[in-house]
């Protein structure tokens, strides 16, 4: 499979596209991003590794950190996470809070902010340093160490999380945050704040197409049942009330963030990543979207 050649054809194709979406403008760090931005960048099992564009250039991953976050609770914790936190597409926008009345304060599942939140109270009951505790876990997944928290997109999110600190608070008198809200939130929107390029997230999230174990050092860091299990819910609820048409167009496990990064998994084959600032009504990347669907399209490469 020519992968270089199937990326430059899509992103030539995408980037000559109308532009299309808006940034994040609600939380003021996030629209001051050029808008213009567009990269890619793959890794294979096999050992290719090719960019295009911005591919070297760091952005807010934002939500994808919740993948990360998730799979370090369920390495400590294995199935006792489900007890706090669903399995199921929410079929709402990821900061609704319709359904935690209904649910008796159980989010629908880890990747909606509701979710996040328990993961973030999980990982506070449970590591002794979480903030540090959790870059650590992340640094080791693909042994890069230039893997930081921006303290000011924390704050920029902090200044303007209202929305975030009532899901909290509304879980926590439903008795499922163990921890003060406050010591939540700080957590939470810091987590959220991790800043990498393209490059660096197709190699760090490469772990998950190779049944949990890392290529740089050959860790074990999920057992194969519970990276497919991870997998599974990208593919389900990785792209908020989008997810169907994720899965519909694109047809891989998938991970979406407001700073308009996309990481895709193909299992046994590799992980790509996209940047392109402007989201669509659904808060996913316009471009990131659409590089995607030609990309499985023009490879005929999907887990379908």
């Amino acid at each position: 499979m020519d992968f270089k050649k199937i990326i430059k054809d899509v992103f030539k194709d995408v980037n000559s596209i109308e532009e299309q979406g808006a940034l994040a403008s609600y939380i003021p760090e996030l629209a001051n991003v050029n808008s213009k931005k567009f990269g890619v960048h793959i890794s294979t099992l096999s050992g290719i590794n090719f960019g295009l564009g911005d591919f070297q250039e760091k952005f807010s991953i934002q939500s994808i950190s919740k993948v990360l976050s998730l799979c370090l609770a369920y390495q400590m914790l294995s199935g006792e996470v489900w007890d706090r936190v669903g399995v199921e597409p929410s079929g709402n926008p990821f900061n609704s809070l319709t359904q935690l009345e209904k649910d008796r304060g159980i989010p629908r599942n880890p990747f909606i902010n509701a979710g996040a939140l328990v993961i973030a109270d999980i990982l506070l009951s449970n590591l002794d340093d979480p903030k540090k505790d959790l870059l650590n876990f992340i640094r080791s997944l693909s042994g890069n160490q230039d893997v930081n928290y921006s303290t000011s997109i924390s704050s920029s999110e902090k200044s303007i999380g209202y929305r975030n600190v009532a899901l909290c608070n509304f879980i926590k008198c439903f008795g499922n945050i163990e921890n003060e809200p406050d010591k939540v939130l700080d957590f939470y929107f810091d987590l959220c704040s991790i800043e990498l390029s393209c490059k660096d997230l197709s190699a760090l999230f490469l772990f998950l197409a190779n049944n949990g174990k890392t290529m740089h050092d050959n860790r074990q860091i999920l057992l194969p049942s519970k990276t497919k299990r991870i997998n599974a819910l990208m593919q389900t609820c990785g792209f908020y009330d989008e997810s169907g048409e994720f899965a519909f167009k694109v047809g891989l496990p998938g991970k979406s963030g407001v700073g308009g990064g996309i990481i895709a998994i193909h299992p046994g084959q590799y992980a790509i990543a996209v940047w392109s600032p402007q989201l669509n009504p659904k808060g996913n990347s316009y471009k990131g979207m659409k590089f995607l669907e030609g990309f499985t399209t023009l490879s005929e490469l999907s887990i379908f």
